[in-house]
């Protein structure tokens, strides 16, 4: 709902009703859990990436691939 900024005011002032206390509570609850929730899905996400990015470096350092790019690039100077 929309209240004109006079009613909010009001509100303000004089605090919520005891139903309508619950209801901003029941909200920012809801709201709150949604954070959570989305919180966890990227660290997980980030976790799974970042296992996978390490897990690749390791790979490339089993190959030798690193270390002749590193030998040639010593090589230039």
């Amino acid at each position: 709902m929309v209240y004109t900024l006079s009613y909010q005011m009001y509100k303000c002032e004089h605090g919520l009703g005891a139903a309508e206390q619950r209801a901003a509570d029941a909200r920012g609850g809801e709201a709150a859990a949604a954070v959570r929730d989305v919180r966890v899905g990227l660290s997980r996400a980030f976790r799974v990436w970042h296992r996978g990015r390490a897990a690749r470096r390791a790979a490339g350092a089993v190959t030798g691939s690193g270390a002749a790019s590193m030998r040639l690039l010593s090589s230039g100077r």
